[in-house]
């Protein structure tokens, strides 16, 4: 693909090339170990938007239609999700007659604040198993990719939402306009849309390559969002900086006919931006090579770490590990086997590198002297869960944004 998805505009800077690799949260069962498919994985930047955009597309439906990410096994990540929902609650003034959508729900973990205060819900899941699940207990939930079709539909049955939440999903659609249309037509007049979505500027500050796979079809900056609601009569009033998945953007948005005041954190944050060097090739340059050098010290570090006889483990199945993993080209012969909470992912194998995934309890009976721990934006939760395994002298590690013992 050689031109933007968003407004067609030229393709003019590569941000990063990680090869061809498989799709990052594609987890296999043992049968299937010889049948994954493969992708180019490659991101460049927009000359006119500043949209930064992997070039090849994979039909969502193929990333998202089942889906084995549950939100729920995060504790600090429930945590956030609560703070944010009762937050919303006494400042939006939310009760009976109100109506919250959610769009990319999952199980429902943000949606059930609302519904324990007799808050009426909308919960938007394309997975239908994550869907079902939702819907079970009790969160109510229509299985369906988001979009401008789908929002006419949804209008119809329940009317205009007087808040929207879209957390981690705005980079997870290859039709970026169509999304954002669809939320335009969906918001009430003076109802309030909500997005979180981890910033391009923490990523390319932090070396936080590992953040790209192929259900990021974007990596966003404030100012190429704004740009995009415009499009659409939306317009960014406020934003948060959140330390969410290392570097996160909480944008307040409404109609730009609501004509509310333009926060001096949305200018701040468009300077930075801009000062950085996001609208120019510099920063995607410099980032481009700092990501081999993390990718030369982790390999080495494993060599060596094998050749003295250290047995290794990883913590978190996660897709940011995957894409780790692969543009290192590492596999089970180098790392043992990942733990993860997750049932559903338990007795599968992580994409490409077909190390295996075991319940957490499998640490303790091998006692590995390195974990490596993938998910890093939630190390300090996981060295904290993970105390016990010092007792036989573990070491923690992570290799983003630099590899570093813990």
């Amino acid at each position: 693909m050689s031109q933007c998805r968003a407004c067609g505009g030229e393709l003019a800077y590569m941000m990063a090339n990680l090869g061809v690799t498989p799709l990052a949260n594609s987890y296999l069962q043992e049968d299937r170990l010889d049948k994954e498919s493969a992708y180019p994985l490659e991101v460049k930047v927009c000359g006119e938007c500043y949209l930064a955009q992997v070039t090849t597309a994979v039909d969502p439906k193929i990333i998202f239609s089942q889906y084995d990410y549950l939100s729920s096994y995060s504790s600090s990540w429930l945590q956030h999700a609560k703070q944010y929902s009762l937050a919303a609650v006494e400042s939006l003034g939310l009760g009976k007659d109100s109506l919250v959508v959610e769009i990319a729900s999952n199980d429902g973990y943000l949606l059930g604040n609302f519904v324990e205060r007799d808050i009426p819900v909308v919960g938007i899941e394309p997975a239908s198993n994550i869907a079902e699940l939702a819907n079970s207990k009790g969160i109510r939930t229509e299985c369906i990719f988001f979009g401008e079709t789908s929002a006419k539909q949804l209008l119809n049955k329940y009317g205009k939402a007087d808040l929207m939440v879209a957390n981690n999903v705005l980079a997870h659609v290859p039709d970026i306009c169509d999304l954002i249309a669809g939320m335009s037509l969906m918001l009430s007049d003076d109802g309030l849309l909500n997005i979180e979505f981890p910033h391009l500027l923490s990523l390319l500050q932090h070396n936080q390559f590992d953040t790209i796979y192929h259900e990021h079809y974007s990596y966003l900056s404030l100012t190429t969002v704004d740009t995009l609601f415009h499009r659409f009569g939306l317009r960014v009033h406020h934003v948060e900086a959140l330390s969410t998945h290392g570097g996160s953007l909480r944008v307040h948005a409404s109609k730009i006919k609501r004509d509310r005041v333009v926060s001096n954190a949305v200018l701040e944050t468009k300077e930075a931006e801009r000062t950085y060097g996001l609208m120019d090739a510099n920063a995607y340059v410099h980032f481009h090579h700092t990501i081999k050098k993390i990718q030369s010290q982790l390999v080495q570090f494993i060599v060596e770490a094998k050749r003295s006889g250290h047995s290794l483990a990883a913590y978190g199945a996660a897709a940011k590990g995957n894409t780790l993993l692969n543009y290192c080209g590492l596999s089970k012969d180098d790392i043992d086997f990942v733990v993860d909470l997750n049932p559903l992912k338990q007795g599968k194998f992580l994409p490409g590198s077909h190390i295996p995934i075991l319940p957490p309890e499998a640490l303790a009976e091998h006692k590995p002297a390195f974990i490596l721990i993938l998910p890093w934006n939630l190390k300090q939760e996981i060295t904290e869960q993970l105390a016990y395994c010092r007792d036989w002298g573990a070491k923690f590690l992570v290799a983003v944004p630099e590899l570093t013992l813990l």
